[in-house]
């Protein structure tokens, strides 16, 4: 299917104001647990991270992915394959982490998969499925498993990957809208179930070069940057929210 015509493309780029002008992170090193962290945004945060001296212990579906990561990022840091959508993935690795590890400072659903271009009414059910079984019940089954711990420690942040989609639509992607509409709405009320000195926050990370976008945009998604620069801003932003901005959606 041809890319989004350049009239699509500039609705899915609406740039959302933030709540914070300046940013200031915390510098002390942190323990962040991060799904989707075999590709695109997911990757590049890990390795930002690390290189900021915090620790990651990251999920994704690529086990050849997982297995490289671990030959290059030694323990504290610990990468498995987890395919989020699966509770019983999930459980006995959130399990084996906060046994091993104690509750993660930082929590980042970032995993997410989008529907190939078509008409609602074109899209299989086994395809919009996925994209929900993904983007939000994989949310949520990872939400389950570390928060307790969380809570029991009364401290710490979720942080939700939305989208412009999530806030706002466009032609051929409805499951995606949906599911990061979803998103909003999760994060949002999640935030009002928390104790004091926690927080949720849906967070759209902006239009960003990876192949995701390449599925929607076509050549044109080069116009964006690279997931590689996006993470010197994002980074520095996300490691600056705190339990203030929880319930506030945020834009990078």
């Amino acid at each position: 299917m041809a890319a989004f015509s350049s009239a699509t493309q500039a609705r899915c780029a609406v740039s959302y104001p933030s709540q914070r002008q300046v940013i200031v992170a915390r510098k002390e090193p942190r323990v962040i647990v991060l799904t989707g962290v075999t590709r695109g945004l997911g990757l590049a945060m890990a390795e930002k991270f690390i290189e900021l001296g915090h620790t990651i212990l990251g999920c994704g579906r690529s086990r050849d992915v997982i297995e490289s990561l671990r030959a290059r990022y030694r323990p504290p840091h610990d990468f498995s394959a987890v395919d989020v959508s699966l509770e019983s993935q999930v459980e006995p690795w959130a399990a084996r982490l906060i046994s091993s590890r104690g509750s993660p400072d930082l929590l980042i659903n970032n995993a997410g998969v989008i529907n190939q271009n078509a008409p609602l009414w074109q899209v299989p059910s086994d395809e919009f499925d996925r994209v929900f079984d993904v983007n939000v019940k994989g949310v949520a089954n990872v939400i389950r498993h570390f928060l307790p711990a969380m809570i029991a420690r009364k401290s710490g942040l979720i942080i939700n990957m939305s989208s412009a989609w999530g806030r706002e639509v466009s032609s051929d992607v409805a499951p995606y809208c949906a599911s990061k509409w979803a998103i909003e709405g999760l994060t949002r009320a999640l935030a009002e179930e928390l104790p004091r000195g926690m927080g949720a926050i849906p967070v759209n990370p902006g239009v960003i070069d990876t192949d995701m976008l390449r599925t929607c945009f076509g050549g044109s998604a080069s116009r964006y940057p690279s997931p590689q620069k996006w993470v010197g801003k994002a980074v520095p932003f996300l490691l600056a929210l705190n339990s203030r901005d929880s319930g506030k959606p945020q834009t990078i």
